[in-house]
This record gives structure tokens, C-alpha cells and sequence, in this order.
């Protein structure tokens, strides 16, 4: 089933259309953005460049004028510019996307102003109580926004204080945690908030499902999983060989699970052609990288052929399959 851009192209090719109109017909077919379009865009790209560039200009005020401002003054403007950013909120009204923006602001803001505090009176508290402070002030605007650009924030802070405290701890509760089984905490945590979403979305039906917020938590649940299946791979440097043969299955199962899961979710219930396309990818990728593992042990010319030729295999019957759900997706 071909899309509408691909009919009016295809009439174009075909002289259907008559001889110097072709760009009308494309313009009338929508291919080409309209004034109300180039507005839109203008609109949508100078605010995230002022909520940047607002965000790093506080910042860089207060390092460059460290020494020549008091610590009095540099409370007061980052608790104003906090003030204002909420005035913004209030005005605009949190539900539009000018009073979001505000608000994402203000959070960028409140990181500013925790650093600030951090900077002057020296806590001596370690960084992952920043983030993690950080997170916990915002919550209530992430709750009140419902914007999945703060609840990403939120999350990105989360994972942040979690990176630097196993980072500063090794572990958790004083249990003490190898690389692996930090990285099987991100993964976990981070597919948890995947399923939360897509939940989440289900059950508010009428905000609507944001696909590209599902699609960087999906990004962030591919590639820890990817990573954990490379380490199943690269395993045997492992002296315990009961150590080996755990850490792979366990791997290779939650991988092979992983990529069920996401074939069947976002085929069948949520259609999903990015998310696929990821799980074809890292697919590809750990079955070639497997295969160059046990093949390649000698380097011969016979080896690196195999592999090539299973390369090129892969990725065509990846692109195949990928090819067949697409027109799934048309034709529903």
C-alpha cells in the first residue's frame, strides 16, 4: 500500500502531472511545508533554544562573576530566576507547552541553585545526593506537568545518582556489587520504567501515547541488554567456571526474553516500527558477534568469510522482516 507522498511522486514520474506544476502538486499534496509549518517550526525551535540557553547563561553569569558577587547576591538571583520561571508557568498555564517549557526551566534552575549551595558552604556531601536532591525537588512539578520531557529529567537524575553512588559504594546497602551486577540494576531499573510508561499510557488513553519518550527508554533497555549479552559472550576470562556458566544463561535468557517480549509488545499491541527496528539491530549484531567469537580463533581467510557472509545474511533477512511488518503497519 502505497503513502500518499509516494502516489504524487509516482504521478510525477509518469507525467501525469502537467510539465512545470510538479511543485505545485507537491505542495498541494503537503510535501512541502506551508507558511503556517515554517511558523510552527520557528516557534517550537527559538523557545527550546531559550529554555538552553537560559538554563546555561545562569550559570556561566555566576562562574564568571564568582569572585565579584557575594554569596547572598548569588542566592538571590538564582531564587528569582526560579521565581520567574514559575511566574512563566502560572501565566502561560502548565497544561500549554510555553508553561512546560517554563517549568523545565525552573527544574534546570533548582539544579543551578543546589550546585550554588554545594559551591559555598562546602557540605562535604558526596555528588549523587546532588542528583538525588535534585530529583526529589522537582517531583512535584513532574507530577503537576505530566510532560514526558520532565519525566525523562526525572529519570536521567535518578539514574544519575544511582551511577555515582555505586560509583562511590560499589554496591548498595553495603552489599558490595560487581560491575555485572550494577549494570543488570540499570537494566532492570530502566526497563521498569519502560513498562511503566507504556502502562501508564494505556490506562490515561486520552493523554495520548508519546512515542519518542518510549522510544529513548526502549533505546536505554536495548542497549543495556545488548551490553549484557556481549559480556555473556566475552565471558571466559572468568576463572569460576560455575560463574561462567550462570552469568551466561542468565544473560542469555534475559536477552532471548527481551527480544520476545519487545517482538510481540510492540508488533502485536503498541505498533512500534522504531523500537522493532532497534531490536532487529542489536539482534544482528550479538548473533554476528557470536559467531565471530567461535569462528575466529585462527584468523583464517575461510573464518572472516563465513562471517562476512553471515553479516550480509542478517542484515538482509533483518531488513526483509522489517519490510513485511512495515506493510503490517500500512495495512491496519
Amino acid at each position: 500500500m502505497q503513502t500518499k507522498n509516494q502516489e504524487v511522486l509516482d504521478w510525477i514520474a509518469d507525467g501525469r502531472v502537467v510539465r512545470g506544476r510538479e511543485q505545485d502538486a507537491m505542495r498541494l499534496a503537503g510535501l512541502f511545508p506551508d507558511a503556517a509549518e515554517w511558523r510552527w517550526f520557528a516557534d517550537q525551535l527559538l523557545l527550546w533554544l531559550a529554555v538552553i540557553l537560559s538554563g546555561a547563561a545562569l550559570v556561566f553569569f555566576l562562574a564568571y562573576n564568582w569572585d565579584d558577587m557575594g554569596r547572598y547576591a548569588k542566592f538571590a538571583l538564582a531564587e528569582v530566576a526560579i521565581g520567574l520561571s514559575l511566574i512563566a508557568c502560572w501565566h502561560y498555564d502548565a497544561a500549554r507547552l510555553a508553561g512546560k517549557a517554563s517549568l523545565l526551566l525552573a527544574s534546570l534552575f533548582v539544579g543551578a541553585l543546589l550546585a550554588l549551595v554545594g559551591q559555598i558552604y562546602q557540605t562535604g556531601a558526596d555528588t549523587y545526593e546532588l542528583f538525588a536532591v535534585w530529583a526529589l525537588a522537582i517531583t512535584p512539578w513532574v507530577l503537576l506537568a505530566r510532560w514526558p520531557a520532565l519525566w525523562l529529567m526525572w529519570l536521567l537524575l535518578l539514574d544519575l545518582s544511582l551511577m555515582l553512588y555505586l560509583k562511590t559504594f560499589g554496591g548498595l546497602w553495603g552489599w558490595a556489587m560487581s560491575e555485572r551486577r550494577q549494570l543488570w540494576i540499570f537494566f532492570l531499573s530502566n526497563t521498569f520504567a519502560l513498562v511503566s510508561w507504556e502502562i501508564v499510557s494505556l490506562l490515561w488513553a486520552k493523554q495520548g501515547r508519546s512515542a519518542w519518550a518510549a522510544r529513548v527508554l526502549a533505546v536505554l533497555s536495548g542497549v543495556l541488554v545488548t551490553i549484557l549479552a556481549f559480556d555473556a559472550i566475552f565471558i571466559d576470562f572468568l576463572h569460576n567456571a560455575s560463574m561462567q556458566t550462570s552469568s551466561r544463561v542468565a544473560a542469555g535468557v534475559t536477552y532471548l526474553v527481551w527480544l520476545v517480549v519487545v517482538q510481540w509488545v510492540f508488533r502485536r499491541k503498541i505498533p512500534d516500527l522504531f523500537v522493532l527496528a532497534g531490536a532487529v539491530l542489536s539482534g544482528v549484531i550479538v548473533l554476528n558477534t557470536w559467531v565471530a567469537k567461535n569462528i575466529l580463533h585462527n584468523s583464517d581467510a575461510c573464518g572472516f568469510l563465513l562471517v562476512g557472509c553471515m553479516l550480509i545474511i542478517t542484515s538482509a533477512l533483518g531488513g526483509i522482516l522489517l519490510k513485511k511488518i512495515a506493510k503490517e503497519f500500512s495495512d491496519a
